[in-house]
C-alpha cells in the first residue's frame, strides 16, 4: 500500500505546483492588457501591407490565394517570442524566485507553469489574426480539423521558441536582453518563402530558405488551407518544431538548473 501511494502523491504535487505557477502567470496577463496591442501590431501590419503590395503579382504568377498564403506568416509573427520571460526577470530582481527556490516546489514547474500561460497568450493572439483572415475571405480547405491542426502547429511553434527568452532571462536577469531575444527570429522569418512561394524565389535566398526550419513550418500550415492533406508537409513542419524544442528546452532547463545551483 505504501509503495503504491507515493507515486500518486508525487504526481499530484507536480501538477499542483505547475498549475499554481501557471495561474499566477495567467492572472498577470489579465492585469497587462496593454501587452496585447504591441504583440499584434507587427503581424497585422505585415499581413495588410504584404497583401496590398504583392497580392495581384503573386496570384498572377503562381495562381494561389495570396491572402491564405499570408495568414500563416501573420500567425507565426504573432505567436513567436511571446513569453512570460519578463515576469521571470522581475521575479529574479525582486528575490521572489529565490523565495520560491527555498520551498519544496518542483523546479521544472517554475518554467512549465509560465509556459502554460504563454500558450494561453499565444492562443489569444492567434485568434485575433485568424479572425482577420476570416474577415478577408480566407477559408480552410481541410475544414474544422484542418483549422485545429493549423492552430496546434502555431501553438507548438510558439511553445518551442519560448526556450530562447527564458534562457536569456535566467542567464542575465536583464529585461532589455529578454526583449531583444525576439530579434533572433527576424533573420529566420525573412529568409523564408514568407512573401513569395519557393518556386518564385531564386539564387542564394532560395537555397537558404531550403535549410530554414521556418520554411517548413509555414509550408505545413499552408497545406491545411488548401484542398486535401499534404502529410509530407505536415511531417516536415512537426520535425522543425520538435528540433527547435529540443534545442531551446535543453538551453532553458539547463539555465534553470544553473540558477538553482548558484542561487
Amino acid at each position: 500500500m505504501i509503495t503504491s501511494e507515493k507515486p500518486i502523491a508525487q504526481r499530484v504535487g507536480f501538477f499542483s505546483d505547475t498549475w499554481t505557477i501557471a495561474r499566477r502567470a495567467i492572472r498577470s496577463l489579465l492585469r497587462e492588457p496593454e501587452f496585447i496591442g504591441p504583440a499584434l501590431a507587427i503581424p497585422i501590419f505585415f499581413f495588410i501591407v504584404n497583401i496590398g503590395a504583392l497580392e495581384a503579382f503573386v496570384e498572377r504568377q503562381a495562381g494561389i490565394d495570396y491572402r491564405a498564403f499570408q495568414l500563416p506568416v501573420g500567425i507565426v509573427f504573432a505567436v513567436t517570442g511571446i513569453s512570460r520571460a519578463n515576469m521571470l526577470v522581475t521575479d529574479i530582481q525582486t528575490g521572489y524566485l529565490d523565495r520560491m527556490l527555498v520551498t519544496p516546489i518542483r523546479r521544472v514547474s517554475l518554467l512549465l507553469g509560465l509556459m502554460i500561460a504563454d500558450i494561453v497568450l499565444a492562443l489569444a493572439l492567434a485568434t485575433v489574426v485568424l479572425l482577420l483572415g476570416f474577415a478577408v475571405g480566407v477559408n480552410f480547405g481541410t475544414g474544422v480539423v484542418g483549422l485545429a491542426v493549423f492552430v496546434i502547429l502555431a501553438m507548438a511553434w510558439s511553445l518551442a521558441f519560448t526556450g530562447f527568452p527564458y534562457t536569456v532571462a535566467l542567464r542575465t536577469g536583464n529585461p532589455a536582453a529578454v526583449n531583444s531575444a525576439f530579434l533572433i527570429f527576424f533573420p529566420f522569418a525573412f529568409l523564408t518563402p514568407s512573401m513569395l512561394p519557393r518556386e518564385l524565389m531564386s539564387g542564394w535566398l532560395k537555397n537558404v530558405a531550403a535549410w530554414n526550419p521556418v520554411t517548413y513550418l509555414l509550408e505545413g500550415m499552408r497545406s491545411v488551407l488548401s484542398e486535401g492533406w499534404d502529410i509530407g508537409a505536415l511531417v516536415k513542419a512537426s520535425a522543425a518544431i520538435l528540433g527547435l524544442a529540443v534545442i531551446t528546452f535543453t538551453m532553458a532547463f539547463r539555465s534553470l538548473a544553473r540558477r538553482v545551483a548558484t542561487g
